[in-house]
């Protein structure tokens, strides 16, 4: 299991629940978990640290506390950071500014690139940042009481951390997603499974996250290389042709097919017994 003192990060606490899976948690629930600088940065390193971390096979992400996964950016701490550009130029000022969004992307991208499968559990409010972050993972749940929104219009932006581009593959509707960005209103997760935005709806947060760890203990007791392979090949597909993808396949597959699992993993289908693979 993974060691918990090799996390130690401002705002979040990380766990391990189960065997080969990480619960991370956004810790300020003081402020509705709302996000400032220092937080996405930590964000970004936990999970980099998590797609290489071999006793690490699945993970959890949560919000603390009972009112918010997260408000999304704390716009007080955002006005008083890199958005106060002094550069008198309008050039300068607007390439320091688009060096600021492109590393806050990255840091959210950093969830898409982990290696290892992220299940967001969202609850209560749900608006901006908490739509980036789960759009970046790889499976999204919610509860009864979840609200959403994509509220970057509210404060006379449009959003750019990563709704706008990966929304629309997630739910394949653009006039929904038009309708919900242009207009900052909150929509609930009846809704939102409708939509595909979300796969499951559970009645609670308790119930929420019990599911999530259900489902990250079944895809850690996976194959790694299989999984790996699997989340970098959907992935890969999903901004290309489908002869793009089988390509892809071929050549990843023309590799990883040469693992002992998918031997262990036939031999335990044979055997009817659970199959112990190797860390990746």
């Amino acid at each position: 299991m993974a060691n918990t003192t090799d996390y130690k990060y401002e705002f979040f606490n990380v766990s391990f629940p189960a065997e080969y899976v990480a619960h991370v948690e956004i810790n300020r629930p003081e402020k509705l978990n709302a996000f400032m600088e220092i937080m996405w940065l930590n964000l970004s390193a936990i999970f980099k640290k998590l797609s290489h971390d071999s006793s690490v096979r699945a993970v959890i992400l949560t919000g603390a506390g009972d009112r918010a996964f997260t408000a999304g950016l704390d716009v007080q701490a955002a006005s008083e950071g890199q958005l106060t550009s002094t550069a008198s130029d309008a050039a300068r000022k607007a390439n320091n500014l688009r060096r600021h969004i492109l590393e806050f992307q990255d840091c959210i991208t950093a969830l898409e690139k982990c290696e290892k499968p992220v299940i967001a559990v969202l609850h209560g409010i749900s608006y901006g940042l908490a739509l980036d972050m789960s759009l970046a993972c790889d499976i999204r749940i919610s509860t009864h009481d979840t609200k959403f929104s994509v509220k970057e219009v509210d404060i006379g932006l449009a959003a750019d951390i990563g709704t706008l581009s990966r929304l629309p593959h997630s739910v394949g509707n653009h006039s929904f997603v038009k309708e919900i960005a242009l207009s900052a209103r909150v929509f609930g997760s009846d809704e939102a499974l409708t939509h595909g935005l979300v796969s499951h709806v559970y009645a609670d947060k308790k119930t929420a996250v019990d599911e999530a760890l259900k489902l990250a203990s079944l895809i850690a007791s996976k194959s790694p290389v299989a999984v790996v392979g699997t989340k970098e090949i959907i992935n890969y597909s999903r901004d290309r042709t489908i002869v793009d993808g089988l390509h892809y396949t071929a050549a990843w597959n023309a590799a990883m097919v040469q693992t002992q699992d998918v031997q262990d993993a036939m031999l335990s289908g044979l055997q009817r017994k659970q199959a112990k693979f190797s860390k990746l």
